[in-house]
């Protein structure tokens, strides 16, 4: 299908049509590998595996491994080191994984930007924080798509700040201080406070305080836990700084609830479990924060429709 797609495109312009017939044609155009191989390689790449990436393209092995091999045959350049059953990318292999998945991503972005304005569809692709997607945003979608059925919403998890014009969204939900250089977009709520929580059971005497409890980090916010103790004067010893560093309040959540320690969390997330008593909060004191929780998109002229009926949306959800 691809294959007639480029062809249709090559008849209204200055670029050779294919040749299936002519078994010299090798698989390129004008530079450019078969998309195919190239799919088999970003997968591999990204997998570490031929045979998860044959399972992710319902492809065989052997054919995944042919398609690889025969791009690193057509290139001239080893993408991977092949040892026993393990692949690992070269120096090489690497720089070009992350170039072609950037491609690829573009190519699907641009294919659901054509479906949407053609009619056949809309769609519009949100990267999420993660916790902030499971919590708040997926509970929430189930009354979009009942108002809006034609509009599918797809989410990638994204941790860290990004430009649009390298990834191939159309919108952000992101937590910041504001709104991101060269984008529009609103402030959805502001964080207002972390507060402490650690599991009821979890055994402390009141006038302790936090004293004698594992302190639970996120790498995101490093610094979190000395904030709380100078805002509140007291010492941040190490005994607070030595607790395990999770990548996702929703880690941090589970370890909390599983008696791990105490963590430090924006109120939002902790008040279900604070309120159905699986959570407490040991101490009163708090960390009043600044940041907000932002939906984002490119600055341009034009939204789609369909962009502008979900920040609607959101905006009206909280």
């Amino acid at each position: 299908m691809l294959h007639n797609a480029i062809d249709k495109i090559a008849q209204c312009s200055d670029l050779p049509a294919r040749r299936p017939a002519d078994k010299r044609y090798l698989p390129m155009r004008n530079g450019i590998p078969n998309l195919s191989a190239l799919q088999a390689f970003e997968a591999s790449a990204r997998l570490g595996s031929f045979s998860r990436a044959a399972e992710e393209l319902s492809l065989t092995h052997s054919a995944v491994y042919r398609q690889v091999a025969s791009l690193e045959a057509r290139l001239g350049v080893q993408l991977f080191t092949r040892v026993r059953r393990r692949i690992v990318l070269t120096e090489h292999g690497a720089e070009y994984a992350g170039r072609i998945r950037h491609h690829l991503d573009q190519i699907e972005k641009d294919t659901f930007g054509l479906v949407s304005r053609t009619g056949m569809g809309r769609s519009i692709h949100i990267a999420v924080l993660p916790t902030l997607a499971t919590t708040w945003l997926i509970p929430r979608l189930a009354g979009f798509q009942r108002q809006h059925p034609d509009i599918t919403v797809s989410l990638s998890v994204r941790t860290l700040p990004f430009q649009f014009k390298d990834q191939p969204f159309d919108g952000a939900l992101y937590h910041a201080s504001g709104i991101w250089p060269g984008t529009q977009g609103v402030l959805l709520f502001p964080e207002k406070e972390l507060v402490p929580v650690c599991a009821p059971h979890l055994p402390r005497r009141a006038e302790d305080g936090l004293a004698g409890l594992t302190h639970l980090h996120l790498s995101s916010r490093p610094d979190a836990w000395r904030q709380w103790y100078g805002a509140n004067r007291q010492a941040y010893g190490p005994q607070a700084a030595g607790g395990p560093r999770y990548e996702l309040f929703t880690m941090m959540l589970a370890a909390v609830q599983a008696g791990l320690g105490v963590g430090l969390v924006p109120h939002f997330l902790a008040q279900p479990a604070l309120q159905a008593g699986e959570l407490v909060q040991p101490v009163p004191q708090v960390l009043a924060v600044g940041q907000g929780y932002y939906f984002g998109y490119p600055q341009r002229d034009e939204r789609s429709e369909a962009l502008r009926t979900f920040e609607a949306w959101l905006k009206s959800s909280v």
